[in-house]
Parts: structure tokens; sequence; C-alpha cells
């Protein structure tokens, strides 16, 4: 399947020299989580996803 789950959604226009979507997606990585960040330009927001189906397996 070629999905993607949502796990959080962050605005573009963050504090300078802060990554939130970043440390999120890191943060989700430690625990076993595929998760990268992707932007989505029709909302000017970083998505945190994990591809492929269900976040929760």
């Amino acid at each position: 399947m070629n999905g993607r789950t949502v796990l959080e959604r962050f605005p573009a226009g963050g504090p300078r020299g802060s990554w939130p979507a970043e440390e999120f997606a890191q943060a989700r990585r430690l625990e076993g989580l595929p998760a990268e960040v992707v932007m989505d330009l029709a909302t000017d927001t970083f998505l945190v996803i994990v591809r492929g189906g269900d976040a929760t397996e």
C-alpha cells in the first residue's frame, strides 16, 4: 500500500533555529516508528508521516 499516516502537523514559520517537526520525528524514530518530515506546500505546514499504512503497528 502506498498510503501514509500523518502523526503531527507543524507550521512552517517556527522560531529561528527551532525544528519542532524534525525533533518530533526523531523522537518517534527512537520509539521505532519510521517517521519522516515532508512539506505540505498547499497548507504551508510540515507533516510528520509514516509511509505505508498504520502508524500503530
